[in-house]
């Protein structure tokens, strides 16, 4: 196991055994993945009890992504456990668990991702000089009716140029 993978596993360990025993069940440990890419920071897969992570996002503030992130994803795999898979992803049973772990239910991350290579698709908010990078996954469910908001100012995201034209 590698340092990154040790210093996770522990946090998780410390949050299972609080939600363990707040709420008198057994809650298994997940399988551990570093292999996340892209900017998503985690992912969670309650059905598999699997947790994935990005070790290059990790890098940027490995403390604070073993506090913040870790936390996170861990909640959702508690709250599938204790409340059941049909709860909404961010609601209030899973920021129940997160005011359990003293972590604020924050659904964004402010990482750099400017690096990940796959962003193409500039989009603004209501924020000042602000420019949020989608992927073409993301662009494209923004083009079938998904929209996606600001973490900050909660406006919806506005297309503003391709990248891959621009230069």
């Amino acid at each position: 196991m590698t340092p990154v993978e040790q210093d996770i596993d522990k946090r998780i360990h410390l949050l299972i055994t609080k939600a363990s025993q707040y709420y008198e069940a057994r809650i298994p440990p997940p399988a551990i993945l570093m292999d996340l890419l892209g900017s998503d920071a985690g992912q969670a897969l309650p059905m598999k009890n699997k947790v994935r992570f990005n070790r290059s996002l990790y890098r940027q503030n490995p403390k604070h992504f073993v506090h913040h992130i870790v936390a996170h994803e861990l909640a959702h795999l508690v709250a599938a456990q204790i409340y059941g898979h049909r709860i909404k992803p961010h609601g209030k049973e899973w920021q129940s668990i997160m005011l359990l772990f003293h972590v604020p239910a924050n659904r964004c991350h402010h990482y750099d991702i400017s690096h990940s290579g796959r962003h193409h698709f500039i989009y603004s908010c209501a924020c000042p000089d602000r420019e949020i990078p989608l992927t073409a996954i993301r662009h494209n469910r923004i083009h079938r009716g998904i929209h996606y908001h600001c973490c900050d100012c909660g406006s919806a995201l506005k297309f503003r140029f391709d990248t891959r034209r621009s230069s």
